[in-house]
Order: structure tokens, then C-alpha cells, then sequence
């Protein structure tokens, strides 16, 4: 049953929402427009909330301009957070072993409501790089390997409705989305173990990834590779899945360890079996 909302806390819940919708544009900021279109609150209410989170310190609004962006008290609070419960530290053996093993970058991403975070960018040794994902960037669900790894990997029903809603930010900055091609690319994660990106945020950027869960079968984010389509051919493809699939397990050992107060895994280096060469040093045509 739902609880009643008691006095005075409406105002909280409304600039808590509020602050959530000013922390999707981490870059480009709100503007007030877009802010009250998505709250469904009026003007006036709106201004007044944003003055209050203003004070806070938890939004600020660019000098000479009229958009918001987070503020710095909410990069702190974020940071306190992470602390505690921060994925990124479990995460970081692997991703560390992967760009070793694979020489290519490798990224850990997170979902936030109907978007994908890239938390964490680790170079790889390859002189050949794409730089198409930096940490911070957020793209919609299903938008990028990692990102499509997660959405794949929620039922069906939530995964439609997802992209339903994603639909007018897909259409208006990624021309290489629709809803048919993200179902295509949904059945090809699901059917395959792993999520493929061809090329369609930035051409000749290809991408592997294959989602972390909690131990309840929550998604906690996605693994992922990019390379240039060069070291993407179809059997690099498979051999990049598998290093990512073994790291997300240990990654979801991690967790399942700090949630249990056990030692966590080890994340060793190389994947057994796999050669040497296979990953490491295939030449660019």
C-alpha cells in the first residue's frame, strides 16, 4: 500500500524530482522549458524549487546563460556516495584485465532510469583508439554496446516500454536508432550472449558488451569494449564477449561478496584457454 504523503513533503519529492531531471544533462544543462515540460509542474512552482536547490548548492545555473546543471554540492554528495556504494571499485579489477588482455578501451556503465552512465573509461595499450564514450557520458537505453547490453537484458516488456519513451531523444540525436532496429539489436544480444554495436554512434566505432548483474537479477550495469571496426571482425566479436562475459561473473562475485561481507574475487589477468595472440595483437589492416 502507498504511503500518504505527509505534510511539507511534497515539496521535497517535487525538488528531488526536479534535481533528477537536471542531472540527465550533465553537459549540455536544463533549460527551464524542457525542466517544466518533464516535471509537469507550472513555472512558478518550478523556479521556486530550482531557487531552493540553488541555495543548496545542489543546482546551479551557467553565467549568461539560462540553462542548470548539477551543482557542486551534488559532484560532493556523489562522491560520499560512491564511497559506500560504489560498483565502479568492484568493477575496476575487471576492466583493468580486460583492456590488459583485449589492448582495446573498455568501459563500465550503469543505468539511470532511462539512460546509461559510462562511469569509467580504461585505456587500452592499442595506438589505435576511438574516443566515441567518456566517462560521464549518458546516452538513452540501448544507444551503445554497453547500454543495449542492459536493456537486452531486462524483460521484454520494460525493454519496449523503455524505448518507447527513449523515442523522441533518439530521434532527435541519434539518427542510426529506431525502434526496429533496437528490437533487431535486442534479439541479436539475447540470441548471441552479448550486445553489438556496428558503428552507429560514431562510424568505425564498434562496440562488445554484456551486462553485471545483483544477486537477485537486477541489472548493476554492463562491460563493454570499442574498438575500430578493423579489430571487430565477426570472430573478435565472440572472443571479446567471452573475456567480457568471464569479468562481469567475477564482477557479480564482487558484489555478491561485499553484499555478503566475504572476500571478494580475484580477477586474473587472461582468460583461460584463450591465446595470446588471439585478442592482443591482431594487425590493422
Amino acid at each position: 500500500m502507498r504511503e500518504p504523503v505527509q505534510p511539507g513533503s511534497q515539496s521535497v519529492d517535487r525538488a528531488l524530482q526536479l534535481l533528477a531531471l537536471v542531472g540527465r544533462e550533465t553537459v549540455a544543462g536544463q533549460s527551464l522549458s524542457a525542466i517544466v515540460a518533464a516535471s509537469g509542474l507550472n513555472k512558478p512552482t518550478v523556479r521556486r524549487l530550482l531557487m531552493a536547490l540553488m541555495r543548496a548548492g545542489l543546482v546551479e545555473q551557467e553565467a549568461g546563460g539560462k540553462r542548470y546543471h548539477l551543482g557542486d554540492e551534488a559532484f560532493v554528495l556523489g562522491l560520499l556516495a560512491g564511497h559506500r556504494h560504489s560498483l565502479l571499485d568492484l568493477a575496476m579489477p575487471s576492466l583493468r584485465a580486460v583492456a590488459e588482455q583485449t589492448l582495446d578501451t573498455c568501459f563500465f556503465s550503469i543505468r539511470r532510469d532511462r539512460l546509461a552512465v559510462c562511469l569509467h573509461r580504461e585505456e587500452g595499450s592499442w595506438p589505435v583508439r576511438t574516443h566515441a564514450l567518456q566517462g560521464g557520458d549518458q546516452h538513452p537505453l540501448g544507444v551503445g554496446a554497453g547500454s543495449l547490453a542492459m536493456l537486452a537484458a531486462l524483460p521484454d516488456d520494460e525493454a519496449q516500454a523503455l524505448v518507447a519513451a527513449n523515442l523522441p531523444m533518439m530521434s532527435a540525436r541519434y539518427p542510426g536508432y529506431s525502434a526496429p532496429q533496437i528490437a533487431t539489436d535486442i534479439a541479436f544480444a539475447r540470441a548471441n550472449g552479448f550486445a553489438l554495436n556496428p558503428g552507429r554512434i560514431v562510424a568505425n566505432s564498434w562496440g562488445v558488451g554484456v551486462a553485471v548483474h545483483f544477486p537477485d537479477g537486477r541489472i548493476a550495469g554492463a562491460l563493454s569494449v570499442a574498438a575500430i571496426e578493423p579489430r571487430m571482425q565477426a570472430q573478435r566479436q565472440k572472443e571479446i564477449a567471452a573475456v567480457l562475459a568471464r569479468e562481469a561473473r567475477l564482477v557479480e562475485a564482487r558484489i555478491a561478496a561485499r553484499l555478503h561481507g566475504r572476500r571478494p574475487q580475484p580477477s586474473p589477468g587472461r582468460l583461460r584457454g584463450a591465446p595470446a595472440s588471439s585478442l592482443a595483437t591482431e594487425p590493422v589492416p
